[in-house]
């Protein structure tokens, strides 16, 4: 029997950085053992045994034969291990046999004998050939199977007495240069349309006849299909969709990295999602819809901004989303006391208000957190220059995903998939994934308009999905612990000792997009609007310090009622008033003004704002706004909260009208627990699907709907 062990002495030969070396001597030191090596020159080299034993310098060089780990054979885990119940109880009887042929028991030692054993043929003196012969004719075997057992034995114990298992399918050369060259058609046929089995098999015998193999070394039609089964699992084609499999074939070769925050606020996650539910226009009273923005911290899967546009999402609307995290917004009217987040953004276990002793709560509905990081993909509205100038100015670096690589953004993907299977498919107007997913009419149901939509997000955000626990969420110091949302953002701060948090409030309006301009004795002209305020005055006909004289100006787009200015000897903000700003209550963006105007112009040949702007409310007020551009607009200004301002305390969503008329739900719904989602899904259905919406017997519905909204 070869064994593992060699006797390292004088004599001993060893493999150090290429160069074979022979032990001269050994010397004891207070150090410990060491050696004098001798090169083949003659050179000496003096060691420390553990440098010569554990090295990886080292080697040693045996004279027999031995086991070693590079051996070609399975070790006697992996043989053993993927043998089923049958198989193992046939090999633990094969060496019972094997063993009572070697010594006479079948136990292997006499100490332990069985009833009648040893038996006469396999009785000691008796010879090794006549114990082959009885055993072989005891289990009516060949005798070359009892001396094969026997060897088997000998070499690797019982697990040499593993049945023999036949290769992989795909084991023989032929089939190997089949399923190599159907490998090579299916990876052809990635970014195309999903071909057929029966095609991908004709090429490939077409191609193998191109190469000069032979007609009768091609595997036959069955055999084809079970070895284009085995390619299947390489290179996904037909079992998934053909973008499931776009992705697949688009992963890395190798080790995927990834980053692994440390405190909240180290990383955060934004992106745009499409809903899978239909809102109503509260303008036009049609069925449109709406896309979702979310801002999350990647450490505790906080939700820290949540914005709901009507499909067009502007480099303002996640500006917005960013701003929240830097001043979250208040709590909703009736949510738990869970679910409420103290306004300096600490957990009150941590820290305990004043106010919370003495009074009521009243809270954020979230965290208040200044990232160090935001991850990003390569939307236009993420990678613009408004938001990455504004980062760079508020030190927050922008790191974009690889191009189509979702899982760079993990966890707010799966965020968006529990959205939906959580919350979304219980609503009305709830419309599916994709095309193949959709009811008969989704739009006839949809009876939320975009502010309630957001409102009903926003209650489960905060209520339901910040304090149920996260299968990611762990600890690696508690194996098995599961904490929510809310437990991993206190979890972290005892973990970091600290938060980082907004110095400024006023910071908020650096999120703007900046025009220069001069200013006038009558105020700023922008864009053909006139803006006005007292903080102007020491100001009026003034060329700034600049070169070009003109004075910076923040605009929002989606509101010009307003427009913001920084007196630079105070270094405070100013809102500045459009001249047609008074008497109305809706904000007006610079597209729908554009827009106004071109029917303004088709009308009359002079128009002024205030006619065109009055002529277009006129139209979306009367339903006659259809058109993809004008719902688009009517859209851009049905929305009641403008982009930078602090909302007023929202109604809970279970006192919402139309929320409580169409899922019947009580006053105060509590929330309900939902399963973990598993899979990533996206829709890309088209944005203008728009039809009429089916109300039922409610004559008064709009009334009473538009006072809601």
């Amino acid at each position: 029997m070869s064994r593992a062990a060699v006797r390292v002495g004088v004599g001993t030969r060893f493999s150090y950085d290429g160069e074979v070396v022979e032990v001269v001597e050994f010397a004891a030191t207070q150090a410990g053992g060491e050696v004098v090596l001798k090169d083949g020159r003659g050179r000496l080299l003096r060691l420390a045994v553990k440098e010569l034993l554990l090295s990886d310098r080292a080697r040693i060089i045996s004279d027999g034969p031995g086991p070693a780990s590079d051996d070609p054979q399975e070790t006697a885990a992996v043989v053993l291990g993927q043998l089923n119940d049958a198989e193992r109880e046939q090999v633990l009887e094969r060496a019972a046999h094997v063993r009572e042929v070697l010594t006479g028991f079948r136990s292997g030692s006499d100490e332990l004998p069985a009833a009648g054993e040893p038996h006469a043929a396999y009785a000691p003196g008796e010879p090794m050939e006549s114990r082959y012969a009885a055993k072989a004719a005891e289990l009516g075997v060949a005798v070359r199977t009892v001396k094969r057992w026997v060897a088997g034995f000998r070499r690797d114990g019982e697990a040499g007495l593993a049945p023999a298992r036949s290769g992989p399918r795909s084991g023989h050369r032929s089939a190997q240069a089949w399923a190599e060259t159907a490998l090579e058609v299916m990876v052809e046929h990635t970014g195309q349309s999903k071909p057929s089995r029966k095609m991908v098999i004709e090429r490939t015998r077409a191609r193998l006849l191109a190469r000069k193999f032979a007609e009768e070394d091609l595997p036959s039609r069955a055999t084809a299909y079970r070895l284009l089964e085995d390619v299947e699992r390489r290179h996904p084609t037909f079992r998934l969709s053909t973008k499931r499999n776009r992705d697949i074939a688009a992963r890395p070769g190798g080790v995927y990295g990834k980053l692994r925050p440390a405190r909240p606020g180290e990383y955060l996650l934004m992106d745009t999602n499409r809903l899978d539910v239909f809102a109503l226009d509260p303008v036009t009273l049609q069925w449109v819809q709406a896309e979702l923005t979310v801002a999350m911290d990647w450490y505790t899967r906080c939700v820290l901004g949540i914005r709901i546009t009507p499909v067009s999402t502007k480099a303002v609307d996640a500006s917005v989303a960013l701003y929240q995290a830097f001043r979250p917004r208040p709590a909703g009217e009736g949510w738990p006391t869970h679910a409420l987040w103290p306004e300096h953004g600490i957990p009150r276990s941590v820290l305990i208000d004043r106010t919370a002793l003495e009074g009521p709560m009243r809270g954020a509905a979230s965290p208040a957190l200044v990232p160090e990081t935001v991850l990003v993909d390569h939307g236009k509205v993420f990678v613009s220059e408004h938001l990455t100038s504004v980062c760079r100015r508020l030190g927050i670096s922008v790191q974009p995903a690889r191009l189509r690589t979702g899982r760079d953004k993990g966890p707010l993907e799966r965020f968006f998939l529990t959205l939906r299977e959580d919350l979304l498919q219980g609503l009305p107007g709830y419309k599916g994934p994709d095309l193949h997913s959709r009811g008969e009419r989704p739009e006839g149901e949809a009876f939320f308009f975009l502010h309630e939509l957001e409102a009903i997000i926003r209650d489960w955000v905060a209520c339901t999905y910040h304090h149920r626990p996260h299968t990611s969420l762990v600890d690696p110091g508690v194996p098995g612990l599961r904490m929510s949302p809310a437990a991993m953002f206190e979890h972290g701060l005892h973990r970091a000792g600290y938060i980082e948090v907004p110095r400024d409030p006023d910071l908020a309006f650096e999120f703007l997009r900046v025009e220069r301009r001069k200013i006038q004795h009558y105020g700023i002209d922008l864009d053909a609007r006139r803006y006005n305020g007292a903080a102007l005055d020491p100001y009026r006909g003034l060329l700034s310090a600049d070169r070009d004289g003109k004075w910076p100006i923040a605009v929002n787009p989606d509101d010009i009622n307003a427009v913001y200015f920084r007196d630079p000897a105070e270094r405070r903000w100013h809102a500045l008033a459009w001249e047609h700003a008074p008497g109305r209550h809706m904000p007006v963006s610079e597209e729908a003004l554009q827009f106004a105007r071109r029917l303004a112009a088709a009308r009359d040949r002079f128009p002024d704002d205030k006619a065109a702007v009055r002529d277009l409310f006129e139209r979306w007020n009367l339903g006659l706004g259809t058109t993809r551009v004008e719902r688009r607009m009517a859209l851009r200004l049905a929305r009641e909260q403008v982009a930078l301002d602090l909302p007023e305390p929202e109604e809970g969503v279970a006192v919402l009208p139309s929320l409580r008329r169409l899922m019947d739900l009580p006053e105060t719904a509590p929330p309900q627990p939902a399963s973990a989602a598993a899979q990533e899904t996206g829709d890309d259905d088209a944005a203008d699907e728009a039809g009429l919406v089916e109300l039922e017997d409610d004559s008064d519905f709009y009334s009473g709907a538009l006072e809601d909204a």
